[in-house]
């Protein structure tokens, strides 16, 4: 999945100082992180992301869910005064009972591919004393694999644009712990639960910390409050519940990149706004809530559910996330989206990727949901009547040139529509946000991109092609009669 303009590009290990008195004869100490070594725990997880875009669509299918239930691994390897050495197992296999069918499940079917595209089902970290990600080992092989996939497939557009396959690239050569965001962000949510150093807290006083998180180069004040709820003597466990929200004028700030694009897909009815709807959408917003049960025993995170919500330009999308470790019984309510029998999902047609090669613009689709138009799991076209409802385009070329990318010197073909196309061009691409596309040169299926964004500026990039093969298309573009099509995936 890609990495969003409002996702945190710089991740800190954030150790959040309890205020409130240190010690008191009523007071609970929650123990420092202290977990056994060499022992395997495994976990069950239910996550599941809704996104909104009622505001902007008014029909079926503009509120779309999708989810995923998994399996991971975890064992402490090693720990020592300064961190601890930890190795994730990793897989997208449906757990033995879970309800439903497995194209129900979307994540799983997504995160296999992602998975793929990374070549590791097994990631190596150092954390900090509360087991959160500082480092991660094998990064490098992780990235030459990315890069041979991203060569190897038919990336098309997806893998020249900044979110395919060379900006995933480049961004994770900056942060490999984005590495870690797409595979186990299981890792960090347990890690926000456990504290480096014994802290004692008293029922029912909330106690509050903040921090500064980097969004988009804008720096974000979080504030956040912690409140023990509950302790278990029998189970010799606490509950603590967390609540986060975010600076709003700097937030929204850091979204106006991605809002002033989400008025660009939609420019008709940005004109009928009033001013109060323009005013609303506008601003942004980001809230977080979560519930951990901590071992009185070790200080590890049990059980952990959390909600995130992000509203930007008119959108929002909120995930869920439940963790429960295998030898533990479920104490925390569930939110309702993890139980739903029945669910509003969108149809993303996700075909496996096989082992040996990339599949088109595949490094564009990996795991972690999230983001406005840029993201498959915020289609808001389903079914075969939204499918049909967009007719295929025939496009006349201005320009066709092959040169090589700065971000990572492959060749690729650059081709510039005529101004009148690049109108069709870019109505076509608003029409089929969420949906898997085709395009075709000559009646040959060059591409399959999901169309994450509407197309403005008329250009369509080619990447990940032989280099001979995109010199000869650069030369019979540009002929009289040469044809160009794009169209929904069948």
């Amino acid at each position: 999945m890609k990495l969003p303009h409002w996702r945190i590009l710089v991740w800190f290990c954030v150790c959040v100082t309890l205020s409130g008195p240190a010690q008191s004869e009523d007071g609970v100490t929650i123990p420092g992180y202290a977990p056994a070594t060499g022992v395997e725990h495994g976990y069950s997880v239910q996550k599941a992301t809704e996104s909104d875009m009622s505001f902007w669509f008014d029909k079926p299918g503009a509120s779309v869910t999708t989810r995923g239930v998994f399996h991971p691994r975890m064992t402490v390897l090693s720990r020592d005064e300064n961190g601890m050495r930890v190795r994730w197992s990793l897989n997208a296999d449906l757990p033995e009972g879970t309800a439903g069918t497995a194209d129900s499940y979307q994540m799983n079917l997504l995160y296999q591919n992602s998975l793929t595209a990374y070549g590791t089902s097994t990631l190596d970290l150092e954390t900090d004393l509360n087991g959160f990600p500082t480092n991660l080992f094998g990064v490098d092989r992780i990235l030459a694999h990315m890069g041979e996939m991203a060569i190897n497939g038919a990336g098309g557009a997806a893998a020249s644009s900044e979110n395919g396959a060379t900006g995933i690239i480049g961004k994770i050569e900056q942060n490999p712990l984005l590495i870690v965001t797409a595979l186990v962000p299981e890792a960090q949510l347990l890690a926000t639960g456990q504290f480096y150093q014994d802290q004692v807290m008293q029922i029912g006083q909330p106690a509050a910390g903040s921090r500064i998180e980097d969004y988009s180069g804008v720096n974000v004040t979080v504030a956040s409050t912690w409140t023990l709820e509950s302790t278990d003597a029998a189970a010799r466990s606490a509950t603590l519940s967390m609540s986060e929200d975010v600076d709003p004028a700097a937030f929204s700030q850091s979204q106006q990149p991605a809002i002033a694009k989400m008025m660009a897909a939609f420019p008709e009815r940005v004109k009928n706004l009033t001013a109060d709807q323009l005013a609303s959408i506008k601003r942004a917003g980001k809230t977080r809530s979560a519930t951990f049960v901590v071992s009185l025993d070790d200080g590890s995170t049990v059980e952990a559910t959390e909600i995130v919500s992000v509203t930007t330009g008119g959108f929002t999308l909120r995930t869920y996330t439940h963790i429960l470790r295998d030898d533990m019984p479920a104490r925390l309510p569930l939110p309702a989206v993890l139980t739903a029998k029945v669910l509003q999902m969108p149809d993303l047609h996700i075909e496996p990727l096989p082992s040996e090669k990339a599949g088109p613009g595949i490094l564009d689709e990996l795991s972690t949901p999230t983001s406005p138009p840029a993201s498959q799991e915020t289609a808001v076209a389903t079914g075969n009547a939204g499918a049909e409802a967009i007719a295929p385009v025939a496009l006349a070329v201005k320009s066709a040139e092959v040169a090589r990318s700065p971000i990572s010197y492959d060749r690729g073909l650059t081709i510039v529509l005529t101004p009148e196309s690049a109108a069709k061009f870019r109505d076509f691409t608003q029409a089929a946000l969420g949906r898997q596309t085709q395009l075709l040169i000559n009646d040959k299926v060059v591409i399959e991109p999901w169309m994450r964004e509407p197309i403005m500026d008329g250009r369509i990039v080619l990447a990940g092609t032989d280099g001979e093969d995109l010199q000869a298309m650069a030369e019979q573009l540009p002929v009289p009669g040469a044809s160009i099509v794009v169209r929904l995936r069948p």
